[in-house]
């Protein structure tokens, strides 16, 4: 077990269990170690907590949890990337942004796909998407 001091407090972590971006995130290309932080709280969001740098956190959720029609299918290379075939499984998260006023978004146009059987993941691009980067939720 490995310990880092973060904005939480110190966290132990086991590092054959962190969450790999071999190519990062949008805007933090140089980070690629994460781990997912313990829920305190029971719901839909959960925060991945960078190994290599303390200060950099993000809040993530399933996005089809909000838009139940919402869904990204990993293409060839970003399987690749990802290191599963096409019979592998693979899920979408979106990073969770709460606007000043207490208003929730998720970027939709950006999505991350996660690979569980590799612990590996990889940020994407939709190209020609109706969806927005600060995407709201829907109304209730």
């Amino acid at each position: 077990m490995n310990k880092i001091m973060t904005r939480f407090g110190e966290v132990e972590y086991d590092p054959e269990k962190t969450l790999h971006f071999p190519k990062g995130l949008i805007g933090f290309e140089d980070l690629h170690e994460f781990i997912v932080m313990p829920n305190i709280k029971e719901g839909p969001l959960f925060w991945i907590q960078s190994v290599e740098d303390p200060q950099i956190a993000f809040v993530l959720t399933d996005p089809t949890s909000f838009f139940l029609d919402y869904r990204v299918v990993p293409d060839n290379g970003e399987r690749a990337v990802l290191g599963i075939g096409d019979k592998d499984e693979s899920f979408v998260l979106s990073v969770v942004t709460v606007q000043e006023g207490g208003g929730v978004t998720l970027n939709l146009m950006a999505p991350v796909l996660f690979a569980p059987s590799t612990n590996r993941a990889v940020q994407v691009i939709l190209e020609k998407s109706p969806y927005t980067t600060r995407h709201p939720l829907p109304k209730v």
